[in-house]
């Protein structure tokens, strides 16, 4: 045990001090708030699309086409489409696209509508455009037929379902998304981390075979000892750059909050300035009561915690899950790729075995992404995907959100140790023996003989 323990060291030491490794944990949740903070600006500070309309089919339908946030409606230059195509490619400012509507175009026939513009038109813009004209033609129909829009909205009804999980205590109510997002990014997270850390297992047995450092350490500690002191000592790096990676986030998403939140509260959009100001008219015009219930501002309801969206979801058994799963699941396959790295002299003879190896973890999340998130996250499919230890670090961590029972749980991990034990029992038997082969080209057939050698 001493010496596993000075092999995790080594490992451990070697690659925390590198500077890739300080960079990464470090700058890896700045460069990703960074990303999710700009591309969230841009995405919301775009301008609104001016879309000229040219109308020859006599329905005055600019007067129907309703300008929304993300487009607006003008009138097209010209008497002709060639007048108003030559007057759209000169208009100061510049506008987006030139809508025609054709003098066939009836409530009946509506074929023949175009959109010109300069270059290809984002499916973005014609989806907003085209929900606009099917609005606008939809109301003159009602119109038309003795009935407006106030009438049939009033006469929709819109419905909203709480889900509620009967087998937690008290019951709990489910939030979808926070579910639905919880389970794409812990299964991401162990598909990730696994993949990359057990390539890494690889690769430093591999390097360390190659250039015969391997003979100098056999001679004073086992092949087992060995194996097991890079794989542990990888996993102690994987979880301090997760450690640091946590409390890095936590730190800037409770410090990032209230500035933009004030950011908010400073500069509201339009939209929303519009809609504070109709409220605040609305209460002046309203009565004023002793007992007036004050309704929650804007500004009160975004000082809410930034974490308020894991209410709900059964945070304790999802943390416990995911760091016992991740580890399984990591000490399963790094002891299959520390074989392999073994086995073969350089990397290029690496990809034939490791293909066999990374199908589980690939289908696996594939296939749980299209059972457990967008089917039934108890089905029978799930429950054998999260039980069998190929495949139950992806699927279970992908279940825990939804709530999974205790037994299941239980069951599976202790089959994940059982298969963690296998498959290190088998990689140690062709560990042992590769480490010291080499200059031989290696296939499946001689590596069932390597699980047998004895001594």
């Amino acid at each position: 045990m001493d010496k596993i323990w000075l092999i995790l060291q080594r490992e451990y030491l070697t690659r925390v001090r590198k500077k890739s490794f300080l960079i990464m944990s470090l700058l890896a949740p700045l460069l990703l708030a960074g990303t999710t903070i700009g591309i969230a600006k841009l995405s919301g500070s775009s301008d609104t699309d001016v879309v000229a309309v040219f109308d020859q089919s006599g329905q005055r339908l600019l007067q129907q086409l309703a300008g929304t946030e993300d487009v607006r409606f003008v009138p097209a230059a010209g008497s002709s489409l060639a007048e108003a195509t030559e007057a759209f490619k000169k208009a100061k400012p510049k506008q987006n696209a030139l809508l025609y509507f054709p003098p066939s175009f009836t409530m009946d026939d509506t074929k023949g509508i175009q959109l010109l513009a300069d270059g290809n038109v984002s499916l973005k813009r014609q989806s907003t455009i085209r929900k606009a004209v099917n609005k606008a033609v939809g109301e003159l129909k009602m119109s038309r037929s003795g009935l407006n829009q106030t009438t049939i909205d009033n006469l929709q009804a819109n419905v909203e379902l709480d889900a509620v999980d009967l087998t937690q205590v008290g019951g709990r109510k489910n939030n979808v998304g926070a579910t639905t997002g919880a389970a794409y990014i812990l299964s991401i997270l162990v598909y990730m981390f696994i993949f990359i850390y057990g390539v890494q297992v690889m690769r430093g047995v591999s390097e360390e075979k190659s250039s015969r450092i391997m003979e100098v350490m056999l001679s004073s500690v086992k092949p087992f000892q060995l194996m097991m002191g890079k794989i542990l000592g990888i996993a102690a790096v994987v979880f301090t750059q997760f450690a640091l990676w946590i409390v890095l986030s936590w730190g800037l998403t409770t410090l990032a909050a209230p500035l933009l939140t004030d950011s908010i509260r400073k500069s509201p959009p339009a939209a929303a300035a519009a809609g504070i100001q109709e409220a605040t008219a609305a209460q002046e015009k309203a009565p004023a009561t002793a007992d007036a219930t004050l309704a929650p501002t804007p500004a009160s309801a975004a000082a809410s915690s930034p974490w308020s969206f894991l209410d709900g979801l059964p945070v304790g058994s999802i943390i416990g899950g995911f760091l016992f799963f991740f580890l399984g699941g990591y000490l399963l396959y790094s002891s299959m790729f520390a074989a392999i790295g073994a086995a073969v002299d350089d990397q290029t003879d690496a990809q034939q075995f490791m293909f066999p190896v990374t199908i589980p973890l690939i289908l696996s999340y594939i296939v749980s992404i299209n059972v457990v998130i967008n089917g039934d996250p108890n089905g029978p499919l799930a429950f054998w995907l999260s039980m069998i230890p190929f495949t139950s670090p992806i699927a279970m961590v992908m279940r825990l959100p939804f709530g999974v029972p205790i037994w299941q749980i239980l069951l599976s991990a202790v089959l994940l140790v059982g298969g963690f034990m296998f498959t290190t029992w088998v990689a140690s038997r062709i560990y042992r023996v590769g480490v010291l082969m080499y200059g031989k080209k290696v296939n499946y057939r001689e590596l069932s003989r390597w699980m047998f050698y004895k001594g």
